[in-house]
């Protein structure tokens, strides 16, 4: 196979799983209305009421008596923990950020989309040590919503726009992942946490010993789970360490499609149900809010506003002025073909936080009117950022004055 040809596969890989990503977007959407619709409905009763219902098992010494709800926040998401470190650990090996000129203008964007709206959130917060909990919330991008976006955008927008975006929300997760761990992680069991690093060694010794069968790491991972359930860090957290030791056999210009590593596997096996089944659960589950019970306060307070301005408006400063200020320096090239217009617009698109933000806010917050004005913020924020970057990614057309030079701009940017 020719060089030429390997590429034009690896990219057909690429725009494959961008597809696919957009279209678990659209899942993520209609969840979304849906639980909404529920929520204010005559079967909003029967919806909270079986979110509440306490579903367990007793194994031994092994028991777990937890809601609906948390089953779905601890366990399940355990699984979409478990995709975004795979996705993070391939990307960072054998992917877009496996060179450090790929990683400069999409790290960098990061660095300033998780600063300026988390300062937002504590400028209207400060001087209120609950509310200080969620400084996080608007930190992160919802990955398959912004896709999905811009997918409604249609062929306009460049591919190496795309490829942007994804890599920008890959390091945003992992901050989120980084700060999740940090500094929200309750009182630590040292029993249980001894047990999460004897079964994190086990699985290193599978990867040194170069065991190439999935089930091993997923029976030893299941009991990686359950340690770190029970020692006061966050059990999603189990997924990403899990992830972390699952072999990866690197591709360099060969598409993903034709990769065998364990990784790749996993990878494939999980995209899927992860993107169709696990985050719109997680939305029809997190999404519900009664519309009637809200009032002007929900929107106003000082966390609604923090979360909601610290998505709409410190997303897009963050990114779009710290990627301007990367290309600007000459640090980093523009996304091939794109126009400052669309930059922005892509920026914009980034406040987009539906899913990590309701996560890390169900971490911050246990009380129900903080929880539902944190949802009230979310929603009103990544809502305006889909409608404002949709409208400006139609309206901007890309850059259209000639192919970008060799060398760097190819290498970091191009698509």
């Amino acid at each position: 196979m020719s060089a030429q040809r390997a590429v034009k596969k690896r990219v057909s890989a690429l725009q494959d799983f961008l597809r696919q990503e957009a279209a678990g977007g659209y899942v993520l959407m209609a969840a979304a209305a849906l639980a909404l619709i529920v929520a204010n409905s005559p079967l909003a009763p029967a919806y909270f009421g079986a979110l509440d219902t306490k579903l367990g098992f007793e194994l031994g010494p092994i028991a777990l008596h937890e809601t609906v709800l948390h089953w779905i926040n601890d366990g399940l998401m355990a699984l979409f923990f478990l995709l975004v470190g795979l996705e993070i650990k391939r990307e960072v090996l054998d992917g877009e950020l496996s060179r450090p000129s790929r990683v400069v203008l999409p790290g960098l964007a990061a660095v300033g989309g998780v600063a300026v709206p988390a300062l937002i959130y504590v400028a209207f917060n400060t001087g209120n040590p609950e509310a200080m909990r969620g400084w996080a919330i608007p930190a992160a991008t919802d990955i398959a919503f912004a896709l999905g976006v811009l997918a409604l955008a249609g062929d306009k927008v460049p591919p190496s726009l795309k490829i942007f975006l994804t890599a920008l929300a890959v390091l945003d997760d992992l901050a989120a992942i980084v700060i999740i761990a940090i500094f929200y992680t309750a009182e630590l069991h040292m029993a249980a946490l001894a047990g999460a690093g004897g079964a994190l060694a086990l699985l290193i010794l599978f990867n040194r010993l170069r065991v190439r069968a999935l089930w091993p790491y997923l029976a030893v991972g299941l009991g990686l789970w359950w340690f770190v359930l029970e020692s006061g860090v966050h059990a999603t957290l189990a997924g990403v360490a899990l992830a972390m030791t699952i072999p990866l056999k690197r591709t360099p210009a060969a598409p993903d499609s034709h990769a065998t590593s364990l990784l790749h596997r996993l990878e494939h096996l999980l995209h899927k149900p992860v993107a169709f089944l696990v985050i719109p659960i997680f939305g029809f589950a997190n999404a519900g809010l009664a519309l009637g019970e809200l009032t002007l306060r929900h929107f106003t307070d000082s966390i609604p506003l923090g979360i909601g301005l610290g998505l709409f408006l410190g997303k897009q400063l963050g990114v779009f002025l710290t990627s301007m200020l990367i290309i600007r320096l000459g640090w980093a090239d523009m996304p091939r073909n794109a126009s400052v217009g669309q930059l922005y617009g892509v920026s914009v698109v980034c406040g987009i936080g539906f899913t990590m933000s309701l996560f890390v806010g169900n971490l911050a917050f246990t009380s129900p009117e903080l929880l539902a004005e944190t949802k009230a913020g979310v929603f009103t924020g990544s809502l305006a950022s889909a409608l404002l970057g949709l409208f400006l990614l139609r309206i901007f057309g890309p850059d259209t004055k000639g192919e970008p030079s060799p060398g760097r701009r190819a290498e970091g940017n191009g698509a």
